[in-house]
């Protein structure tokens, strides 16, 4: 196997997605769990979507479909990261505002599941949470999730080549 990534079979690229979000649920467990970190509503929220990444990854590795397929399993690959890269970003964005204009706090997740319906639940994961605008861990000057959100963009444009290019 190649080391250019852009040589890789459609395979080979979808399964080493899953890898990479395999690593990085892995490292947010160990985050929390062993570092002590407590996620907020929005990195919840993210993991999520880094589980349905390396999910779909991994069933169009083993799957490894023809032609359409492909497409199917690149368009949803993509999906996923697209919505994870506007978690990401809004995570990112409430980050960079000054603790004074962050407003209000939202509740746990785990209360919000228990306690409310799904819209309001979805609706909650939006509110400005205090919470998610503290920055507590940083590795090269980046927070956990501007690396997530360097991750989706990186997997928004893998699905999309791996899923639509030519396969001679």
């Amino acid at each position: 196997m190649s080391l250019n990534p852009l040589a890789w079979s459609n395979r080979a690229a979808f399964f080493a997605a899953f890898l990479i979000c395999t690593g990085l649920m892995g490292y947010a467990f160990y985050a929390q769990y062993v570092r002590g970190f407590e996620p907020c509503m929005l990195c919840m929220v993210q993991r999520v979507f880094v589980c349905a990444v390396g999910l779909t990854a991994l069933v169009a590795a083993l799957h490894a479909p023809k032609g359409w397929g492909w497409r199917w399993y690149g368009a949803l690959t993509a999906l996923w990261a697209a919505l994870g890269t506007y978690i990401a970003g809004r995570h990112v964005y409430l980050q960079s505002l000054p603790p004074e204009e962050l407003d209000g706090c939202a509740p746990s997740l785990q209360y919000a599941l228990e306690y409310y319906d799904a819209l309001k639940v979805l609706k909650t994961v939006f509110i400005r949470d205090q919470d998610c605008g503290v920055i507590d861990w940083t590795f090269l000057g980046l927070s956990m999730p501007n690396w997530v959100l360097f991750y989706f963009i990186a997997f928004f444009v893998a699905a999309l080549y791996y899923g639509f290019r030519r396969v001679r």
